[in-house]
């Protein structure tokens, strides 16, 4: 999936939210259908499976077979919003603090995906590694590829945590902004390392290369 993508999914998540946080969709209500999205806003059907895809995994609305899409509850006013700093120390505190929410969203994604959410995350490993001297489509891909493995969790809470840190979470090291060869080689193989235990079904493996990726993240920020 592209960044252009990308940013279309979050902007009608975002839209859909604040809808059903000022009562526009009601608890218990349908939401409209996909058809109907596709036209008030103008985007694929891949961006509204993405975005309901999203708020599924955020608890806000449920999927019923044949019947539609509907409301389960507002959200909770309260957000958690850290204020992400640019420094060194600041990058390795966030990337810890990911290796605790990851991991575990990895093993999840590993037992619980669904051959669509699989199919979202490959597109996303596949998004970044074209995105080779392309530093800003390099984020918005490495970006979706953790939000697509944390909705593909089915735990609501790792999926809205990740999506709340947003692509700000990306560290990117010098080399990586300033377009060296061979600079995300690395990267690519640790994210197919982890697709592969998705694959695979493999809950432990894909647990392992979720932190073996995470750990070589903060290596690479001190080169």
């Amino acid at each position: 999936m592209t960044t252009r993508t990308t940013t279309r999914t979050q902007a009608l998540v975002d839209v859909l939210r604040a809808r059903i946080v000022d009562g526009d969709l009601a608890p218990g209500r349908p939401v409209p259908s996909e058809s109907e999205l596709v036209g008030e806003f103008s985007v694929s059907r891949t961006v509204v499976r993405e975005a309901m895809s999203r708020l599924q995994a955020a608890g806000l609305v449920e999927t019923q077979q044949g019947r539609g899409s509907f409301v389960l509850a507002r959200p909770s006013g309260r957000t958690f919003a850290p204020e992400i700093g640019g420094s060194r120390a600041d990058r390795v505190q966030l990337l810890e603090f990911r290796l605790g929410v990851e991991t575990e969203a990895a093993a999840l994604a590993a037992t619980r995906r669904s051959e669509e959410q699989l199919a979202v995350v490959r597109r996303a490993a596949r998004s970044f590694a074209a995105a080779q001297d392309r530093a800003a489509d390099a984020v918005g891909a490495d970006f979706h590829f953790h939000s697509a493995i944390a909705v593909a969790s089915g735990n609501r809470y790792l999926a809205d945590l990740v999506g709340t840190l947003g692509e700000p979470m990306i560290a990117m090291p010098s080399a990586r902004l300033a377009g060296e060869p061979g600079s995300l080689e690395q990267v690519v193989s640790e994210h197919e390392a982890v697709l592969g235990a998705l694959e695979r079904g493999d809950a432990e493996t894909a647990r392992a290369a979720m932190r073996v990726h995470l750990a070589g993240s903060i290596a690479r920020l001190g080169r």
